[in-house]
């Protein structure tokens, strides 16, 4: 009786653990989303890869994460608007002033701007849906100053650094959006590019001017010539 008994706590005990493990695997897939994914298969082991994630995730909460005011995402944005009518004529300069420009969202959220890997692990941890945007836009990037970055291999990096760029500001963009820009052509983004986008003062005011107008979208970071 007494082997039996032990072998029932040690069997209760065994599925305890079992059952928290999983709960802990399901928060960090939920909280990570395909960032979990891909950290999974880069590591040796699952155990590994949660661990990796959660020593993320408790370097990430230590940190003062804030939002960004009215006016600091104001002047982002409107830099954003220059770099973009930057890509029409120096589509190279314009994607690392995109990289420059992440930087320093980043470090005005109160993000750590060390080397890449830490930035984007850091991402990750609020940002997961984005974070791979940021990878590809550097790979991208980092090609470009090995001297192989072709107009349309710079156009859609240009449009990866602009999603993560619009969920820094927590302005993210449409989904309809985001999947056109990724097939437009781009002679039609170079061409689009020259139209001057439309501030959101602009926006607010003509939609208080025609009261009969559906409700106009807060408006997005603007994709390399996109057209308002």
């Amino acid at each position: 009786m007494i082997v039996v008994a032990i072998l029932v706590v040690v069997a209760i005990a065994g599925l305890a653990i079992w059952a928290m493990q999983r709960r802990r695997s399901q928060e960090l897939r939920q909280r990570f989303g395909p960032e979990y994914e891909r950290t999974v298969e880069s590591a040796q082991d699952r155990r590994q890869a949660e661990a990796d994630l959660r020593a993320r995730q408790e370097r990430v909460d230590a940190l003062e994460i804030r939002p960004l005011d009215a006016a600091a995402r104001d002047r982002f944005g409107e830099r954003w608007r220059e770099v973009q009518a930057m890509f029409v004529d120096d589509p190279g300069s314009a994607v690392d002033q995109a990289d420059t420009l992440i930087g320093e969202v980043m470090r005005a959220r109160g993000y750590p701007v060390g080397d890449f890997e830490q930035r984007a692990a850091d991402i990750s941890v609020n940002h997961p849906q984005v974070v791979d945007h940021y990878r590809t836009a550097h790979a991208i990037a980092i090609r470009r100053r090995s001297g192989d970055g072709a107009t349309e291999q710079l156009r859609q990096a240009f449009v990866h650094y602009r999603a993560l760029f619009a969920d820094l500001l927590e302005t993210p963009e449409p989904e309809a959006e985001r999947e056109a820009a990724t097939t437009r052509r781009p002679v039609d983004a170079a061409d689009e590019a020259r139209e001057p986008v439309a501030t959101s003062t602009r926006r607010r005011t003509r939609q208080d001017s025609t009261p009969s107008t559906p409700p106009v979208e807060t408006e997005q970071p603007a994709e390399p010539g996109r057209r308002t």
